[in-house]
């Protein structure tokens, strides 16, 4: 005898009606997009995020690229760092946009929870790293050169990757909250 699992019902909160897409006059267009997303509290975390991870990642090319060698794999895992969750987040950000079925799902699953937990470590590990490198290695240099630019960017790097660690925390345990249903 075969047991049946339970029966999902999602209904459409809205009626039918996404409200999604863009206003053009007296109509909307493109209302597969989920533009409400980028203005809820997630979305907020996402972009915010995003454009942080994405501003460590150009200040470690333009200005960490040539002392890369003397910051050793304090830099490679910083840039690695970045480079990773700014992808996971920009993918994740594209998927909700683009569905808000995506959304609901992969909110609801252990992914965005466990993402963001990982990446909180990864950026607040690789900023005292980071920091440690920077102080020991690029200062002496800061304090002899004229105009040494290096420095005060790999600073705000890892002050900024930081920040970019507690957002990840804090999107971590709001996750958590959406995962368990504690909304």
């Amino acid at each position: 005898m075969m047991t049946r699992g339970p029966t999902i019902v999602r209904v459409n909160p809205s009626g039918g009606h996404s409200g999604g897409g863009i206003k053009c006059c007296c109509c909307r267009c493109c209302e597969c997009l989920n533009l409400g997303y980028l203005t809820s509290q997630p979305g907020a975390l996402k972009i915010a995020e995003a454009m942080l991870g994405s501003l460590c990642q150009s200040l470690l090319v333009k200005y960490g690229l040539s002392e890369a060698s003397s910051m050793g794999s304090a830099f490679h895992g910083f840039l690695t760092t970045a480079s990773a969750c700014l992808l996971t987040t920009t993918l994740l950000i594209t998927c909700y946009v683009l569905s808000s079925n995506s959304q609901q799902l992969i909110r609801q699953s252990i992914f965005e929870f466990a993402f963001n937990a990982v990446a909180c470590f990864m950026y607040l590990s690789a900023s005292s790293y980071m920091g440690v490198a920077v102080n020991i290695y690029l200062y002496p240099r800061y304090a002899l050169v004229n105009m040494y630019a290096a420095y005060p960017a790999m600073t705000a790097v890892y002050y900024i990757g930081v920040v970019v660690g507690i957002l990840h925390g804090v999107d971590a345990y709001v996750s958590y909250r959406y995962y368990k249903g504690l909304r």
